[in-house]
């Protein structure tokens, strides 16, 4: 049972409250094996702070056996969606990088932002968006994406994760299969997307195209429902859209990641437990639960369960965990924890700002 729960642990990703590890995410790491969390802006007060509670939480996992590092996340994709703010490079949206078009300006924003996340011992940043933003009602994507041209946005994208994922930190595509033509943000409610096969393939999957063949570390899935493809149930808790289209068809061998399990486009219709057993079950390798401590509990022990049970089976399981493990070998290894001074040396380093001004300036744009 222990063996079980701690296995089942490392699916998850949590998140807590404070800029100090709290008993909350301590438990998680040592009792329930949990291998992954992400910094949000409640976490975030400056590079020393930063690199100091990342050098918490990895004491913990190494108090607690753990055999790999934890994976650190956040999302720092640039515009309004950076937890982390000045002192570090404050960057114009990627709405800006599509204005200037140019794959060197995305590459070197990609590697601008993995250098200032690597100093503070972070190695997985959940960007970049390669939903193509087709819908001027959008009330989530907008100009966080590249914008409405599809073979723009994969080829952007593309580049981006080549500049992220060359300076050691993991890239993640998303939101699969796509979240730029809805009008319901999924932060609050789960919305839907009508379009036929022939033009999700032509518009929203081109982008992941792309970004499956620059070898992106990990996709994100979408709390969208793609009625073309599964009438049922979001993309989320998909296995045809996340197993038969992304894993068989697209042949996307890296990290399936859902995207916060306790966002309301999921919570408002499915408990915690049972979210995370269908995540799982479609083929979601690692799953995020952001907020509450109760909600985390209560996601690891339903899919133990599910384990017991055979719901999810042993060998997907095992495959998962590779998948992970090899993510975490990729980025993580070899590990030498951050140096909280060299943390602050490389925050808003001068040639990062003057990237940023100069992308902002070629976009017409203000930072």
């Amino acid at each position: 049972m222990k063996d079980t729960l701690r296995r089942a642990g490392q699916r998850f990703m949590v998140g807590f409250d404070g800029y100090l590890a709290s008993s909350d995410v301590r438990r998680m790491i040592r009792d329930f094996g949990v291998a992954s969390v992400i910094l949000f802006k409640r976490n975030i007060d400056g590079p020393e702070q930063v690199a100091e509670l990342v050098r918490e939480l990895q004491s913990a996992a190494r108090d607690a056996g753990h055999d790999l590092p934890l994976l650190v996340a956040v999302d720092q994709e640039g515009g309004r969606v950076a937890r982390m703010r000045e002192p570090w490079t404050l960057w114009p949206p990627l709405r800006a990088v599509g204005r200037v078009g140019t794959e060197e300006h995305a590459r070197r924003m990609g590697a601008a932002l993995a250098a200032e996340l690597k100093a503070c011992g972070i190695r997985y940043d959940f960007a970049p968006v390669v939903d193509v933003d087709t819908n001027p009602k959008n009330p989530v994507i907008g100009d966080r994406s590249f914008g409405d041209d599809p073979e723009l946005v994969g080829r952007l994208g593309a580049a981006m994760i080549g500049g992220l994922q060359g300076e050691g930190v993991a890239a993640c595509a998303k939101h699969f299969p796509g979240h730029g033509d809805t009008d319901v943000d999924s932060h609050l409610d789960l919305p839907a997307v009508e379009h036929s096969m022939s033009r999700l393939r032509d518009v929203e999957l081109r982008p992941f195209v792309k970004a499956i063949a620059a070898e992106v570390a990990s996709v994100m899935t979408a709390h969208v429902v793609v009625r073309e493809m599964d009438d049922a149930v979001p993309a989320t808790f998909s296995r045809r859209i996340l197993t038969g289209l992304l894993r068989d068809e697209m042949r996307f061998a890296g990290m399936i990641v859902s995207d916060d399990l306790e966002m309301k486009a999921v919570a408002k219709h499915w408990r915690p437990a049972e979210a995370a057993v269908r995540a799982a079950h479609a083929g979601c390798d690692l799953l995020p639960v952001c907020a509450s401590h109760d909600a985390q509990v209560e996601a690891v022990e339903a899919v133990v369960r599910a384990l017991e049970s055979d719901t999810i089976h042993f060998q997907e399981m095992e495959d998962s965990l590779g998948r992970i493990r090899r993510l975490k070998e990729r980025y993580l290894l070899p590990y030498a924890d951050p140096d909280p001074q060299e943390a602050r040396l490389a925050a808003g380093a001068g040639e990062r700002w003057a990237l940023s001004r100069e992308i902002a300036d070629r976009a017409g744009l203000l930072v």
